[in-house]
């Protein structure tokens, strides 16, 4: 097996034709089709199904594909270290977060890479914890930020902060009136709107109720989009437990209406997390470094709304 064969591959499946990704690599067609033949040989299995529309992946070709970007990207990162040891970190850092953090973290994290390091190509991808997860397992992400709930043991994680978490719902639907907080037991039984099992905050909720010994609570439904949760808060179908961040736009103009969860408060971690198998390239650690300082940085001026940064211990660090 080798790179070249690998990064054809790539570009067949990227592209859907054997044409455009003869193209896109450089070679010949007959040769493109000839080292994917002899890679399917080796493999023993088909990767490729040709149709009249061009090409389609099988199964196993739907699970090469992951493992072939991967080693495509660890062998860049490689490369880029290697130049970075003399000077400036630069390469390519593909950087996972989840929807419910990109409104906080996003566009100050592209600026400040931009600005402190311009030779590095920051790839950012929103996606659910869930898939963030496995991506990050399989090296399809160098960096990525989850939810430390107990189970991440598959990585290095850096704990960030601590994100307050609130009952968000329409502000003329407040359900206990001129309250400034509501007891978790209290929104439990509330009709709510909620990520999906396992993904977000949900692992959080259940674990905080089954501890108190309170029933599971109301989901009315399981939406893990902040765009169409956002649209059903609206809509008056139900609230939701959330840290304000996601939805800070809406409260700022008072649609919305947030009231921190006490008795317990409820919190959830937020850890900077990598392959405890896959080494960091020089450019992906030069970011994580810069993610923990601003993360701290926007805590502190209060940019990052109702969260408490988390500092290590020199015997942590």
């Amino acid at each position: 097996m080798e790179l070249r064969q690998l990064r054809y591959f790539v570009a067949i499946a990227e592209h859907g034709a054997f044409s455009k990704a003869a193209s896109k690599v450089f070679v010949a067609q007959s040769a493109l089709s000839h080292q994917l033949a002899q890679l399917e040989d080796e493999l023993g299995v088909p990767l490729l199904l040709r149709t009249r529309r061009g090409v389609e992946l099988t199964e196993p070709g739907r699970v090469f594909l992951a493992h072939a970007i991967s080693i495509l990207r660890q062998t860049e990162d490689a490369r880029s270290s290697v130049r970075s040891v003399m000077g400036e970190p630069t390469g390519k850092v593909v950087f996972g977060i989840p929807h419910s953090v990109s409104n906080a973290l996003a566009l100050p994290l592209l600026r400040a890479v931009r600005q402190q390091f311009p030779k590095i190509e920051l790839e950012l991808t929103e996606e659910l914890t869930g898939n963030l997860t496995a991506q990050l397992r399989t090296g399809l992400l160098n960096l990525a930020v989850l939810f430390d709930d107990g189970h991440l043991d598959d990585f290095f994680c850096q704990p960030l902060l601590t994100e307050r978490l609130s009952l968000i719902g329409l502000a003329n639907r407040t359900p206990t009136g001129k309250a400034r907080s509501i007891t978790l037991k209290k929104a439990l039984t509330l009709p709510l709107i909620l990520p999906a099992d396992p993904h977000g905050v949900r692992p959080t909720i259940e674990a905080a109720a089954r501890k108190r010994g309170y029933a599971p609570p109301n989901v009315v439904a399981d939406i893990s989009s902040i765009s169409i949760l956002r649209t059903t808060l609206l809509a008056g179908m139900g609230q939701t437990l959330l840290p304000v961040m996601p939805l800070q736009a809406d409260i700022d103009a008072g649609v919305l209406h947030a009231m921190p969860v006490v008795s317990p408060e409820l919190n959830r971690v937020v850890a900077l997390c990598s392959s405890k198998h896959i080494p960091l390239s020089g450019a992906a650690t030069a970011v994580a470094r810069l993610t923990a300082d601003l993360v701290h940085a926007l805590c502190r001026q209060g940019d990052w709304v109702d969260a408490t940064p988390i500092t290590l211990s020199p015997n942590d660090a």
